[in-house]
């Protein structure tokens, strides 16, 4: 169990900040800071925070996942929440089992999230039920069902700028075998763009690496 004393919200929406800071800092006796993508990381630096909101309707998501990761790397003790989750795109590479301690839905009403935030002040998880029956799924797909070495390539020519042609013609095969290498991959390391998948690429390679 961890003791919540200071929580950071992130958002750039100013009316979502206004309204929370109303509300939680005397709910749940917690002094609440609030900053932007951009001052997050020198924000945790000289704050004891416990707890880090993210609002995901303000941020795009591969910079969520380069914060996120900026947590699990310098401030492992920090919990992430995540408000405003999607449900038509697939996100789940922003979860953490070691850092994430709660997902709301987009449609979640603010009575539901306090109601999980009282569960996260107990040290419990809260994860829609669907979404935490996903992630276990996908992990025992990662058990049995791993990245080709020629996805691997396509994974590494990612990080070096090519285009999908490019990456063809250094492997002698046709743009559309590399688009469906392309989708195997994302599929299989749970991301759904481009841009997200070199920021998993950045964090992983050293492990996909030929």
């Amino acid at each position: 169990m961890f003791k919540v004393v200071n929580w950071m919200i992130v958002s750039r929406s100013q009316l979502l900040v206004d309204l929370l800071d109303c509300r939680w800092p005397q709910e749940f006796l917690v002094k609440l800071a609030k900053a932007t993508p951009a001052t997050m990381s020198s924000q945790l630096s000289s704050h004891q925070n416990s707890l880090v909101v993210f609002d995901l309707a303000t941020i795009d998501l591969q910079q969520v996942y380069q914060l996120q990761k900026l947590i699990e790397r310098e401030h492992y003790a920090v919990k992430t929440v995540f408000l405003n989750f999607p449900k038509q795109v697939d996100a789940k590479f922003l979860i953490h089992p070691a850092t994430t301690a709660g997902v709301f839905y987009c449609d979640a009403e603010l009575s539901q999230v306090s109601s999980g935030l009282n569960e996260i002040l107990k040290g419990r998880s809260i994860i829609p039920n669907d979404l935490h029956k996903s992630l276990l799924s996908d992990i025992a797909d990662d058990e049995s069902e791993h990245l080709t070495i020629r996805e691997r390539e396509v994974l590494q020519a990612l990080l070096s700028g090519s285009t999908n042609l490019d990456i063809a013609n250094q492997l002698f095969v046709s743009e559309s075998t590399i688009k469906t290498h392309l989708y195997r991959a994302f599929r299989k390391i749970g991301v759904s763009s481009r841009g997200q998948a070199i920021a998993w690429a950045q964090t992983h390679m050293h492990e996909v690496r030929v």
